[in-house]
């Protein structure tokens, strides 16, 4: 077990992040507005919050200024717009992309002056054992803090959002996981069976919206770091996946660009229909995880989105991502992505499908390969106390042996279907924490069982706390 005095104060840091917001208490809900009818329906405050609302501690009446009052005045969490555009804030994804309005709002939310506020966050300390030839084990945290804001200026909408995270501390290997690839440890050795940490900023944006109409809006989005519109939302955002503490396999193929160091995005929703295009930064993160990156912008993509149903949201994009590899400068990778989700809100309790299908259509000096990989993976939360979730993914992968290897550059098809559980068992303050476990199941062509085994598995087991 790699777990010393350093990893157990970063989870001290990290937890003690998010109890620092326990003074950040969630609005109540607002009276009729006046003549409004007194038959008409109460909020349903399940659909606005992941948390239990009668648990949750009511302002401090006394101590909020008058313009304070005013600006809540008439409005509940459930009447809380998105900076992007005139829908409610639960139907924002990460960056721009758009999931089922019927997607609870997470973390806690408040009114100060003009400014609708949200913070949410995460720390999972984890035990992660992946066994076979190939396998390892490490304990670890991983974790995020997500603060955002928008108030009217002028016209239009202004919004902020800023995105932590302390998985630096995890090393420059980040954590075993059997047949994951993607970005370098040490800008000369590329990962492999490992998942990197993601950098300490993971999104510092700025956007401004206009309304265009009774449904419709435009908006410009920048981010150093930011999320260009490519793919699904990423996998730590969306509820299908956000408990699950391991990353998919299909990260690389669906929405590793959720990290782009410089990106600009334009976009125009109209009622159920969105579409944005960006430009950006297409290199990966590097291995220095503490800093900002600047580089020219080389890439772009666009997306399409459809929210038919307040339970559904589906999207398609393309992206031409140029020198995305810091180890091979010289390959580009065009990425087509699909997605389609679904959320079913059965009293207090939330299910949440997303089916996703990625394609990277690699071109260089020395490849010239197109590796589909796809994903179904299921969340549901009963009583807001049980979790259950599980994750059927594939992907065609040609980079599970570096340069100089036998097996360098071909393509293997691998599977793996992974479930567990998470029971939340107390709250203190806004944060709510849950012990839970994992298992993996993977499987390989029979070519690899020298190197894997003929039976591989993941298994996590995991303390999480959520604000």
């Amino acid at each position: 077990m790699q777990f010393n005095r350093h990893n157990i104060f970063v989870a001290v840091a990290a937890l003690a992040s998010f109890s620092a917001q326990a003074q950040m208490a969630p609005m109540p809900p607002a009276a009729p507005a006046s003549g409004a009818s007194p038959s008409a329906p109460a909020h349903d405050m399940s659909s606005m919050s992941g948390h239990d609302m009668s648990s949750m501690p009511s302002h401090d009446m006394s101590s909020m200024k008058g313009d304070d009052m005013a600006s809540m005045n008439g409005m509940s969490m459930g009447e809380m717009k998105s900076a992007l555009g005139p829908y409610s804030m639960s139907r924002e994804g990460s960056g721009t992309s758009w999931q089922p309005d019927a997607t609870p709002m997470m973390g806690q939310h408040m009114m100060k002056d003009d400014w609708s506020l949200m913070a949410h966050g995460y720390v999972n300390v984890l035990y992660d054992k992946q066994t076979g030839p190939r396998g390892d084990n490490k304990a670890f945290t991983e974790s995020m803090l997500m603060l955002m804001g928008n108030r009217p200026v002028g016209p239009g909408t202004l919004g902020l959002k800023a995105m932590v995270s302390l998985d630096p501390t995890q090393g420059k290997r980040g954590y075993p996981l059997l047949f994951e690839t993607g970005e370098t440890a040490d800008g000369k050795t590329p990962l492999v069976d490992r998942q990197h940490p993601h950098d300490l900023f993971m999104e510092l944006s700025t956007s401004y919206s206009l309304k265009l109409g009774e449904d419709g809006a435009a908006f410009a989005y920048f981010g150093l770091p930011g999320e260009p519109a490519l793919g699904p939302t990423a996998f730590m955002h969306r509820f299908s996946g956000m408990r699950n503490p391991e990353a998919p396999l299909t990260h690389h193929w669906l929405d590793s660009t959720h990290i782009t160091f410089g990106v600009a995005t334009l976009g125009a929703s109209m009622g159920p229909f969105q579409l944005e295009g960006s430009w950006f930064n297409g290199r990966e993160p590097d291995q220095y995880r503490w800093n900002i990156e600047t580089r020219r912008f080389d890439s772009w993509s666009t997306r399409l989105s459809y929210n038919p149903l307040p339970e559904l949201s589906m999207q398609v994009s393309y992206g031409d991502l140029k020198s995305p590899e810091q180890l091979e400068p010289d390959t580009r990778v065009k990425r087509t992505t699909a997605s389609i989700t679904y959320h079913l809100k059965r009293g207090g309790d939330n299910w949440a499908t997303t089916l996703a299908y990625g394609r990277n259509k690699k071109s260089g000096p020395d490849t010239n390969v197109s590796e589909p990989g796809w994903l179904l993976e299921s969340t549901y939360v009963l009583a807001d106390t049980h979790t259950l979730f599980a994750r059927a993914e594939q992907v065609n992968n040609s980079e599970l042996f570096p340069a100089g290897q036998p097996l360098h550059g071909q393509e293997f098809r691998v599977r793996k279907f992974s479930v567990g559980y998470i029971y939340d068992f107390a709250k203190t303050g806004p944060v709510k924490w849950g012990v839970g476990g994992l298992v993996g199941f993977l499987k390989a062509p029979s070519q690899l069982d020298p190197y894997y085994g003929g039976s591989p598995r993941s298994y996590m087991l995991f303390l999480q706390g959520r604000l």
